[in-house]
């Protein structure tokens, strides 16, 4: 039997990422791994809810943007109070597709990889 227990995103300012993830979608760091060469640095985010974690990747020798492709995958959150969501998101600048007949928009980090807002109860 397998569980669900992470997904991972490289992203270029680990500190600007964390501060997003923690601002536009309440996930806070609960673990993180930094060998002493300083090479990366892996940090988990938690919603503090379930048990699923965002990992955030930094590698040292990083300087160019990931290639996202097409940008045809992404995270999905859903949340309680989806307007309210909505209107921090507006604020922040960070909408980047909004479906109001499905009733869902998309939120883009600072890397440029897109987050699904879905009002919970929604699946």
């Amino acid at each position: 039997m397998f569980r669900f227990a992470h997904n991972n995103l490289n992203v270029l300012d680990l500190e600007k990422s964390m501060a997003f993830y923690e601002k536009a979608l309440g996930l806070r760091e609960t673990k993180r791994i930094a060998p002493p060469d300083g090479g990366f640095i892996i940090v988990y985010l938690g919603d503090g809810q379930s048990g699923h974690l965002l990992e955030l990747t930094w590698l040292r020798d990083r300087r160019e943007a990931y290639n996202l492709g097409e940008n045809e995958f992404h995270l999905a959150f859903t949340t309680d109070d989806y307007a309210g969501a909505h209107a921090l998101h507006v604020q922040m600048g960070c909408i980047c597709f909004e479906n109001p007949e499905m009733g869902i928009y998309f939120i883009s980090d600072p890397d440029g990889y897109w987050l699904e807002v879905i009002p919970a109860g929604r699946y």
